[in-house]
């Protein structure tokens, strides 16, 4: 087996998979275009508002990966790449497809809003506002750990600080030339992409040197800005131009390879535990988390995607491709490592990190294209800043997710219309970085963030819980979703009584109280969710 193998398989699953499964769902589902969405019905020019399928993927896009699907796979790939890649590939397809493709679709037809607001239709208003809280504060730790990150990757790498500002700029010129000028999304986009990297360029002129902290300050004030401000004119755009950046390093790698032809150097499977990452079920499917599944796709395709959507249709290319796009992208990080030399492999994820490795092997492949000419310290440059860039979307996109969540939590069930001054987006988009700074400032976000990884993935299963009950009401069919639902909960509640047991053994009480938490807010909604299910027993007969 050999790098272009892998990269073949994976593409015709894929392919296969976006028309035979993907269109299983959206005829599961009755996906049409006789529903107007609520980008149409609700329009208000700051959150509801339609976007073109081609833009609107890239923005989903641009939010979800981050460096999920690079940093993933690169960990779990000490457990050998065969599991990795089975993984990959069909939990891209039947798990995390279903989960993005459904969450979307489950959201319009409820007003856009969030999974939660589905869990209060389904299951109950108490389980709306755990899954709420739970997902604020979620959120509140990716704000917190991305500002960190993007601060200390401006301050040691100043060229990526200008190139950022630069494409901040650049995507407010581009929203309005589009939305109010009427330029064309082609001529746009061209001009945007030619724009986009010689903002790279620009980068390496004119470094721009701040301390971290200095940093930080400056990036509170940008995802305050970024969560109020009309979708149209900073975050959609900026995610589209920015999906190119990271849609060139994609067709690079992957022309790459079939240059490179490498082969697969790394054992097929090396061992049942990892150091420091735990035993293959549950960690694989929690470390592997945006390549196959990821709970924060649900609070992306429910929050700002849904809102966009043109069309019902839409959501088959954004949902489901934009999943396997993803998967694609983690196929891509795996053969990169996989391609080291074992020994190098493990010194470099070691000493260097993840990312490092990554942009190391993906940097060979650009090098081996003869056309391009591209020097390897030049393609791990690039690849570097494509995954800095990406961390910067995934935090003002938390940011303004966090806002929708706080704003539906204070939502009252009986009276929608009446607003408290909670749900004015200032206010709430105030409180969530205001507490988002608070614990960056406290110096606690990283010893909490080791639990992020199971708490990303009980977000998936308890979405695919809400979904459940939606599609069961529905009187459909619903395994293709209960399914996904019970492994992502056996993943979830594995993984979290082995945090609980071994932080309380390491004496880490702190975190042995949140994992205890989550693993109750688990065993809880889905108690009560098994009520609602057993209650409707005539649903239950007609849709198994």
């Amino acid at each position: 087996m050999n790098g272009i193998e892998l990269i073949i398989i994976a593409l015709l699953m894929y392919v296969v998979a976006y028309r035979l499964y993907g269109g299983f769902i959206t005829k599961r589902l009755e996906v049409n275009d006789s529903k107007i969405t609520p980008s149409h019905t609700m329009y208000d020019g700051v959150d509801y508002c339609p976007a073109k399928p081609p833009v609107l993927l890239g923005h989903h896009f641009a939010s979800i990966a981050g460096a999920g699907p690079i940093v993933g796979p690169v960990i779990a790939a000490g457990f050998g790449w065969v599991p990795v890649y089975l993984w990959i590939l069909f939990g891209a397809v039947f798990i995390g497809g279903v989960h993005d493709y459904s969450s979307i679709i489950a959201s319009v037809r409820h007003q856009s809003k969030s999974i939660g607001f589905i869990i209060q239709s389904y299951i109950g208003d108490t389980g709306k506002k755990l899954f709420l809280l739970f997902s604020w504060a979620t959120l509140i730790l990716v704000i917190a750990v991305f500002t960190i990150i993007v601060a200390d990757t401006f301050t040691h790498v100043p060229s990526s600080a200008t190139s950022s500002v630069l494409f901040i700029l650049l995507a407010i010129v581009f929203g309005f030339s589009i939305y109010k000028l009427k330029v064309p999304l082609t001529i746009g986009t061209i001009a945007g992409v030619i724009l986009l990297f010689l903002c790279i360029a620009a980068g390496n002129y004119f470094p721009v040197q701040l301390n971290a902290f200095g940093w930080q300050l400056i990036l509170f004030a940008y995802i305050f800005a970024a969560s109020v401000t009309p979708v149209w004119i900073l975050l959609q755009p900026r995610d589209y131009l920015n999906s190119f950046f990271l849609y060139a390093l994609m067709i690079g790698g992957l022309v790459g390879v079939f240059f490179a032809a490498p082969s697969i150097n790394i054992p097929s499977f090396s061992s049942f535990s990892l150091d420091k990452v735990g035993y293959l079920f549950p960690a694989l499917f929690v470390t592997v988390a945006c390549g196959a599944i990821s709970g924060f796709h649900s609070l992306v395709g429910s929050g700002t995607t849904a809102k966009q959507l043109d069309k019902e249709t839409d959501a088959h290319l954004v949902g489901y491709g934009g999943m396997l796009i993803e998967g694609l992208l983690a196929v891509l990080s795996l053969t990169a490592v996989a391609s080291m030399v074992n020994k190098e492999f493990i010194d470099i994820l070691v000493n260097k990190g993840p990312v490092t490795a990554f942009s190391l092997g993906v940097a060979r492949f650009l090098n081996a294209i003869p056309f391009l000419n591209i020097s390897v310290n030049a393609g791990q440059t690039f690849a570097a800043l494509a995954v800095s860039a990406f961390a910067l979307t995934s935090l003002d996109t938390a940011t303004r997710l966090a806002r929708f969540m706080f704003q539906e939590f204070f939502e009252l069930k009986d009276e929608p219309e009446k607003k408290s001054i909670l749900q004015d987006r200032f206010v709430a988009t105030g409180i969530t970085v205001a507490v988002g700074a608070a614990l960056t400032f406290s110096g606690q976000t990283m010893s909490i963030w080791p639990v992020f990884g199971s708490a990303n993935q009980l977000l998936a299963a308890l979405a695919l819980l809400a979904l459940t009950a939606w599609v069961a009401y529905l009187r459909k069919g619903y395994l293709f979703v209960m399914i996904p639902m019970l492994f992502m909960f056996a993943v979830t509640l594995t993984s979290l009584g082995m945090l609980i047991y071994t932080n309380f053994i390491a004496t880490n009480y702190t975190l042995a109280f949140i994992s205890t938490l989550l693993f109750a807010l688990a065993v809880l909604l889905g108690i009560k969710s098994y009520g609602v299910l057993t209650n409707n027993k005539e649903i239950i007969k007609e849709t198994v």
